[in-house]
């Protein structure tokens, strides 16, 4: 698989958002935020799969990763232009 990398060589791996999601275990991006529902600005998980995520079974986080990969509203697959 193709990693995007734009990133100068000391910011290389420094966020998932900038090597791809592929070589991350968690969604999370450090960016945890919720606004009026339980929902994670930052990786789109739900708050349950957010405090949960070490205790899920690798099909279970895939199940996730799926889910929000295909909703693609969180902040991690907002690309940023600079």
């Amino acid at each position: 698989m193709t990693e995007f990398n734009n990133n100068p060589p000391e910011q290389a791996g420094a966020n998932s958002l900038a090597v791809g999601d592929d070589s991350s275990d968690s969604p999370c991006i450090g960016v945890c935020t919720t606004l009026y529902d339980d929902v994670c600005q930052g990786c789109g998980r739900t708050l349950g799969e957010v405090s949960n995520w070490v205790f899920f079974s690798q099909e279970e986080k895939d199940s996730v990763w799926k889910r929000i990969r295909a909703e693609g509203t969180a902040m991690r697959f907002q690309r940023q232009t600079k």
